[in-house]
């Protein structure tokens, strides 16, 4: 509030406290933070509802990806209908896989030796990629919920500077006079954290999220290379008795 409100509401004035007229009334320093903190609290409601979305897709094609992988029908059959483009990302790392397992039954030979090992690199690379794909913009909430209230905080000091040189220039420090100016700086502190506490409690929830994916596409890989370990065994012996 500059000194002439300051010197109305000292000859009894009334002064509006609404939210509005606080965020009239600050400091452009303060409104610059103001609307800065309501920006990127419209930013993380964005990335909390997109990965919401994400994230119960994600788990429904899992769901159905693996109730079609464990359905007993050939893996031959699955790999052709999902290797124009992999629909989820178990089916991305059976595709993966698959994709190095024939390439290596075509060359035949020497690219049939360390099969296995190739097969759990190209796994663990598509698992670091889907997390990836799922991580991101996760860093958007994290930083928002770390630095609002500081940045918050800003706002509020610069906006009681203001206000205490504006109340030694009218020389008048009644409560009604320091009431209005403190609110006003007060409330970037709350735009703050009204900005920074969905963004933390989605933040964790969301990361929890992305741990049960990675810990099911882990549980996945590790059988799938299981089953593909089995053939690779069973290939050998064939070999060592058709050489014998």
């Amino acid at each position: 509030m500059n000194p002439a409100e300051i010197a109305s509401g000292a000859l009894g004035a009334p002064v509006e406290v609404s939210l509005w007229s606080m965020f009239w009334g600050a400091h452009f320093v303060v409104k610059l933070v103001m609307l800065g903190l309501l920006g990127a609290s419209v930013w993380c409601w964005a990335i909390i509802i997109n990965k919401s979305i994400l994230f119960t897709r994600t788990n429904s094609a899992m769901d159905k990806f693996e109730e079609a992988f464990w359905s007993g029908n050939s893996l031959e059959e699955l790999y052709q209908s999902l290797s124009a483009k992999p629909t989820t990302a178990m089916a991305s790392l059976f595709v993966a896989a698959m994709r190095e397992w024939k390439r290596s039954f075509a060359n035949a030979g020497s690219a049939f030796m360390g099969l296995q090992a190739r097969i759990e690199k190209v796994l663990d690379v598509s698992i670091a990629r889907e997390i990836e794909r799922l991580e991101s913009q996760l860093l958007v909430l994290a930083s928002v919920a770390s630095a609002g209230p500081f940045v918050g905080l800003f706002g509020t000091v610069w906006g009681i500077m203001t206000s205490f040189r504006s109340i030694a220039a009218s020389k008048n420090t009644s409560l009604a006079v320091v009431a209005p100016g403190i609110a006003e700086a007060l409330f970037a502190t709350a735009i703050g954290l009204f900005a920074a506490i969905p963004a933390l409690i989605f933040y964790n929830i969301l990361q929890g999220k992305v741990a049960r994916s990675q810990a099911r596409m882990e549980s996945f890989a590790d059988e799938f290379s299981s089953i593909l370990s089995r053939q690779i065994d069973h290939h050998v012996a064939s070999e060592r008795d058709r050489a014998a």
